[in-house]
């Protein structure tokens, strides 16, 4: 199992980005996948969900309506796309799923929001 995050970077207040999680080696259409953050000095926080086939999200209180998970399982890929962004977003972002039992976390991507 393989999770390989990219499109983090540096951001201006207001700003957007779009993540994506390119995953292999299980078969991604059958599989929730998540997104998390870890902020610097905190703990990891559960950020938003997609159930396998998309149908179902959800999300963290700090980030409604402002970002949307979404997947393309033809791909093997998930996406946040952060709008709106505010320096309280800054954080390193993981793309999780939980394969036949066992955790898989990818190596995350850094997101920075400042002015």
């Amino acid at each position: 199992v393989q999770l390989v995050e990219s499109g983090g970077g540096l951001v201006q207040p207001g700003g957007s980005l779009r993540l994506s999680c390119a995953a292999s080696g299980f078969t991604f259409s059958s599989n929730t996948m998540r997104w998390y953050r870890q902020a610097p000095g905190k703990g990891r926080e559960l950020v938003a969900v997609i159930s396998s086939d998309g149908g179902v999200t959800n999300y963290s209180n700090s980030v409604k309506g402002r970002f949307t998970i979404s997947r393309d399982n033809a791909k093997n890929t998930v996406y946040l796309q952060m709008n709106s962004l505010k320096p309280e977003d800054t954080a390193v972002y993981y793309c999780y799923a939980r394969v036949y039992g066992d955790d898989y976390w990818g190596q995350g991507t850094r997101v920075t929001v400042s002015s």
